[in-house]
């Protein structure tokens, strides 16, 4: 892919993601885009000009500009302001815990709960900057492995 890396910029600023307890920020596939002028199939929205974004579900905390090879179990998809924001759900190839995860329905059975609370944090993050709740595609339903590496 001749795809370039870059920097995930909205309305021309550096993305910040607001603290709400206990969840964290979340990272980006490199060399991906979510072209703003191609409507996707399965939302009927146009991508959001951004890099495809991950939450690594791993034990380690990673640190900013880590670039780790993960493995892909599900995608969940926003629909925020009528642009697609796809969130890859992704763990860490060399997590002790890595072999476990092989689709969407592992992740549900060895980490219960968490796919829930990370579909209420990006539901709800960005309301301390005074917007609204963000929409998601699907009725919040969790894809599996086979959707997520169709959309990449």
């Amino acid at each position: 892919s001749l795809n370039p890396i870059k920097q995930d910029v909205k309305y021309g600023k550096l993305p910040y993601v607001a603290n709400i307890f206990p969840h964290k920020g979340y990272g980006a596939l490199p060399q991906t885009w979510e072209d703003p002028h191609q409507k996707d199939k399965s939302t009927d929205c146009c991508g959001d000009n951004n890099p495809i974004d991950v939450c690594e579900i791993g034990s380690k905390v990673l640190s900013r500009r880590d670039v780790v090879h993960v493995k892909i179990p599900g995608i969940l998809a926003l629909t925020d302001q009528g642009e697609t924001d796809w969130k890859l759900i992704a763990i860490n190839v060399n997590d002790p815990e890595a072999s476990k995860f092989h689709d969407i329905e592992d992740v549900k059975k060895y980490k219960p709960g968490y796919l829930e609370a990370t579909l209420n944090w990006f539901r709800f993050y960005k309301i301390p900057e005074g917007k609204l709740e963000n929409q998601l595609a699907f009725n919040g339903e969790f894809k599996n492995k086979a959707f997520a590496l169709k959309v990449i």
